[in-house]
């Protein structure tokens, strides 16, 4: 058994095909396969059921290549040992966020990095939770910024701040006159929401019940005022509510993001108890490059999105 071995059998269950994996690996195909079948072999087991249209991992091959990953980040681990005192912070670090983060955060987060290691290039994606949770098992993302909760076996997490809901409506929707709202008052109105697989959707219904059974019963009397769905994006969203198709409920750093004239979009908070997210910082146990974790927390709890997040809501407070 060989770390190359190892290597060929986690890219191959990731790829699920033996060409994609061996140009991942910069080997031939027929190499990639001659490894994969010699550590089976030796194991005594297949780690993979083949056919010609499809590859899938077996059972316990799932744990062996769990294992196996495992071992492939120790070996980063025992490299960087080798050569104490390497620097962690001159190679390129990779991090995703969730959609309804990155695009309010990396503006702010950016600035604050380059100031704090200079050297250090950051690879940035956006993606859902459930993606960026397999890539960064996979070590395809070194870190990831996700809203809590987040539990992942061997990951550890770390709170950045918590972050508000806000209400988005029209300048001359009746409510715009109100200082505060309930999700009592939201639960009559046409409401603009991010579709199903966005956790943001999820986290609004979960913190607003009442919001829960108007989408219930709406669905059971098609007569009543339909529930928007349709928006892929915060901005997206924004846009329709800009435009009279409703109201929508935002994180507090979306909201304020882009400035409309007061007549045109109007942002009121949640009379207490409010509804909030806490934005948190994922990464691997095994994660060899410490440093480099402690100065993206350093940097992100130093942006200016959390500092108008305290000023705007006095009773959430940044907690990194």
């Amino acid at each position: 058994m060989t770390l190359t071995e190892l290597r060929y059998v986690v890219t191959l269950a990731r790829e699920k095909h033996f060409g994609r994996a061996a140009e991942r690996c910069h080997v031939s195909q027929p190499t990639l396969s001659v490894a994969v079948k010699k550590l089976e072999d030796e194991l005594g087991i297949s780690l993979f059921e083949r056919s010609k249209s499809s590859i899938r991992v077996t059972d316990t091959g799932l744990r062996i290549i769990e294992q196996a990953q495992r071992v492939l980040d120790q070996v980063g681990v025992i490299r960087d040992m080798a050569q104490d005192g390497k620097n962690q912070l001159n190679t390129p670090l990779k991090v995703g966020a969730i959609y309804t983060i990155g695009p309010y955060l990396f503006p702010h987060l950016l600035p604050e990095l380059r100031r704090g290691a200079p050297e250090m290039p950051l690879f940035i994606e956006e993606n859902y939770t459930a993606n960026l949770r397999q890539k960064l098992r996979q070590s395809e993302l070194d870190a990831i910024i996700i809203a809590l909760p987040f539990d992942e076996p061997e990951v550890v997490t770390l709170p950045l701040y918590d972050e508000p809901f806000v209400v988005l409506l029209p300048g001359n929707h009746p409510l715009s006159r109100k200082e505060a709202l309930t999700p009592e008052e939201l639960s009559h109105e046409q409401l603009l929401l991010l579709g199903p697989g966005h956790c943001f959707r999820d986290q609004v219904l979960e913190s607003c019940p009442p919001l829960v059974q108007a989408v219930t019963s709406r669905a059971a009397t098609p007569s009543g005022p339909a529930l928007v769905t349709e928006g892929s994006s915060l901005e997206t969203i924004r846009h329709m509510v800009a435009s009279g198709l409703g109201i929508t409920v935002l994180p507090l750093s979306a909201a304020t993001a882009m400035q409309y004239n007061e007549d045109i979009l109007a942002v009121r908070p949640f009379v207490a108890p409010v509804p909030s997210r806490t934005v948190a910082l994922a990464w691997r146990v095994t994660f060899p490059r410490t440093k480099a974790i402690d100065v993206l927390s350093l940097a992100a709890s130093q942006c200016r999105v959390i500092e108008k997040v305290s000023k705007e809501t006095p009773t959430i407070a940044a907690s990194a």
